[in-house]
Order: C-alpha cells, then sequence, then structure tokens
C-alpha cells in the first residue's frame, strides 16, 4: 500500500484498536479509506429461494415458547409447595 498501512490494520473489526494501540494513526487510516475506489456499480443483486415451509420453522419457534413458559409455571408451583411444607412444620 502506499500509506504504509498493513492491511491487517485496515479490518473494519480491529482498525479501532490498532490506533489506540498506536499501530496505525488516525489519519492516515481516514487517508486510506479516502483513497479507496466506488466499487457499488459492480454489485449485482442476489436472489435466494428457501427450501421447504418456512411455516414449519415458525411454528417449532411457537412450540419452544410454550414449553419455556410450562417450564417457569412448574418453577413456581414447587415454590409454593415448599412454602407451604415450612408453614405446617
Amino acid at each position: 500500500m502506499a500509506d504504509g498501512i498493513n492491511p491487517k490494520h485496515t479490518d473494519k473489526r480491529t482498525a479501532e484498536r490498532y490506533q489506540r494501540g498506536g499501530q496505525v494513526e488516525e489519519d492516515a487510516f481516514k487517508k486510506h479509506l479516502a483513497d479507496l475506489p466506488d466499487v457499488a456499480d459492480k454489485g449485482v443483486p442476489i436472489e435466494t429461494q428457501m427450501d421447504g415451509d418456512i411455516m414449519d420453522d415458525l411454528d417449532d419457534e411457537d412450540d419452544d415458547l410454550d414449553e419455556e413458559d410450562d417450564d417457569a409455571e412448574d418453577g413456581d408451583d414447587d415454590a409454593e409447595d415448599s412454602d407451604e411444607d415450612k408453614a405446617a412444620e
């Protein structure tokens, strides 16, 4: 690279850490970003298709939520029973 920035230091996910650590100057990084070419016109739309019935997947999520509600209710009953047991003693 012409500005001397190591390519690993330009990764969007780690660039801030390298700047804080002093491995890359903020001005050099901003210049690097400004010098990048605009490639938006090279993008192409992508179409995807899902196999199977999506409603089956959604139904499973509802079942999972119902099971969690049942588990929570069971835990509440146990707590009430133990309070009653303690009072009886």
